[in-house]
């Protein structure tokens, strides 16, 4: 080997008359990164290569590692998916080549690591690009005698660590202005519903601001529409996965051009495909405000001066009032959101002990042989004591219930029920108090005049917003009901045990069950229950009953009341209408 030394860089001119095995090293942090591609690091490496008559092999025996989306400040060397494979494997190769430092390493502490392994294992590294650009660099552990190779890179490490937190700084600076700026974007993967679009000449046309995005809008409106039917959370993300809709994390992917799924938050190293929609992924997406085209920074809106949200788009997603809509469903759905699909007991939440009111549960009795599965009251898992603890056996009780609801409740219409709660300041009132709450806590923690002068800014903007809001009127809720055109019992015919229980429970029917006598029992025993319907069918179920009890009074020859029947007949009209 000779050395040539130029006065920039003492290595600068090393020249190999060996050839050496070398590993070409790429790596992007983003995919899209036009100027630092993975073919211009490719040519710069070549370049290097040739100079130094290192050869990266062909075709089959061609040595590279290719990193892509792999963060350099994130990700140690050894830790990356190609060019770890290749450092566990040091006697496959004499060298690694990279474009530039920050391709490598952006911290001290990492390279002091890949020193520390080139020294062990006798290992070159070159740098087509020096710091800011400069000349190539050679950095030779070959002599482990010679300490010049490792203090030469310790000190362009530190050179490349501050170079790479200058550039932090201001992009950090510059994303904070940026985020103030009313429409503006500032780049990287927008929140899902919206897509990048030049800033229109009106609003100064410089740089990039959000417009809503045509394929995400579309599912966007088909899961609000499909909420509004009645659908569960659950439900509704079954069906975009079983059409292999996208989610919102792998949109972005696809509209790029790019390979779906990556690496989970989870179990560490577990790389998916794709990655699906989800009750929490929906609801998440639904509560986002960024739907109202408001900048959002770190699960906060982004304030202006009188403390009002900076929009980050001309033509949000939705209204106010769409958004609190969507957000009372979804509110009205966390309620007694218990419920289990992995149960074939029809009953849960509808039989009940008479005792002491508490729910009983099905006990299938699995162990013991010609034992019918029983609904209990276990008052012990509620930590009380119950004085006349009921059971009942599970067929009976069902048949029971079943015969008397569609009795009762099966020849009502049903009707599918949406609530328009209007416009309510209230939402975002309490978020803008919590926020301010928040706030105030960090008072009088500044040590600066210019911090605490910041800290007022921000504090006046919440406090001119929640003025703002609290002279704000509310719209009152409405219902919007809709007659289906089917009955109960049509519902009743095509539901599953879960479908059956759920329209239970939103009737209200309830079952009190008490303690029954010792006895050979062949069939139930009415006296010890009690069957009721309560809430909004309860007018329908007595017009239904008194209907019915007027028709067999007339069969009977008897004589209705005066006036009975057409006090009667006209309600049950104006139900089954509704």
């Amino acid at each position: 080997m000779e050395t040539g030394q130029g006065p920039g860089n003492p290595l600068a001119g090393t020249v190999y008359t060996e050839t050496l095995r070398g590993v070409r090293c790429v790596r992007l942090s983003v995919l899209t990164d036009e100027t630092t591609s993975p073919d211009r690091q490719r040519e710069a490496d070549d370049q290097a290569a040739a100079a130094h008559n290192i050869s990266f092999g062909e075709r089959d025996q061609l040595r590279e590692a290719v990193d892509l989306d792999v963060s350099a400040s994130k990700i140690s060397p050894f830790d990356r998916p190609a060019l770890g494979g290749w450092l566990a494997r040091p006697d496959e190769f004499d060298a690694l080549v990279w474009w530039r430092f920050d391709r490598a390493i952006r911290s001290m502490a990492d390279m002091h690591e890949l020193a520390k392994w080139a020294r062990t294992h006798r290992k070159v590294l070159v740098f087509a690009e020096g710091i800011g650009g400069g000349g190539r660099m050679v950095f030779d552990f070959r002599n482990p005698m010679d300490p010049m190779a490792e203090l030469q890179l310790t000190m362009f490490a530190f050179a490349a660590q501050v170079e790479a937190q200058s550039i932090s700084d201001r992009v950090s600076g510059a994303m904070a202005a940026i985020r103030n700026m009313v429409l503006r974007w500032r780049g990287s993967r927008p929140p899902y519903g919206y897509m990048p679009a030049p800033m229109p000449e009106e609003h100064g046309g410089l740089g990039w601001t959000l417009v809503p995005d045509p394929d995400a809008v579309k599912v966007i409106v088909r899961i609000v529409r499909e909420l509004f039917e009645g659908k569960t959370i659950s439900a509704i993300a079954v069906g975009l996965n079983a059409d292999s809709t996208p989610s919102p994390r792998d949109h972005w992917a696809v509209k790029k051009g790019r390979k779906t799924g990556g690496r989970t938050g989870g179990v560490k190293g577990l790389v998916k495909d794709a990655f699906l929609w989800n009750p929490a992924v929906i609801t998440r997406m639904l509560r986002n405000e960024t739907l109202l085209g408001w900048k959002m920074h770190k699960g906060k809106p982004v304030r202006d001066a009188e403390g009002n949200p900076i929009m980050q788009t001309e033509t949000p997603i939705m209204t106010r009032e769409e958004f609190d809509r969507i957000g009372a469903v979804l509110d009205e759905r966390s309620i007694e959101n218990g419920d289990r699909k992995d149960t074939d007991a029809l009953l849960l939440r509808v039989v009940h002990c008479d005792s002491c009111g508490g729910r009983m549960y099905l006990n299938k009795q699995e162990s013991k042989k010609n034992q019918h599965p029983t609904y209990k009251c276990n008052p012990y898992s509620r930590g009380f004591k119950c004085e006349n603890s009921a059971n009942i056996r599970g067929d009976w009780a069902d048949e029971y219930v079943t015969a008397e609801f569609l009795r009762l409740v099966g020849s009502i219409q049903t009707t599918h029920v949406v609530p328009i709660p209007g416009y309510d300041p209230g939402p975002e009132l309490r978020a803008t108090v919590t926020e301010f709450a928040e706030h105030q806590e960090q008072k009088g923690r500044q040590k600066s005049k210019h911090a605490a002068a910041e800290w007022q800014k921000r504090a006046d903007a919440l406090d001119n917003r929640i003025a703002d809001l609290e002279s704000r009127e509310k719209t009152e809720p409405q219902r919007v009901v809709t007659p289906t055109g089917r009955t109960f019992a049509d519902e009743w015919a095509e539901k599953d045990t879960a479908g059956r229980r759920a329209l239970l429970v939103e009737a209200g029917v309830r079952l009190n069950v008490r303690r029954g006598t010792r006895g050979g029992w062949r069939t139930l025993d009415t006296r010890r229950v009690d069957f009721t319907v309560s809430g909004e069918l309860d007018p329908a179920v007595e017009a239904v009953a008194l209907v019915a009890a007027d028709a067999e009074a007339e069969q009977r020859g008897d004589t209705p009341s005066p006036g009975a029947r057409a006090r009667l007949a006209e309600p049950v009209r104006e139900l089954v209408a509704a």
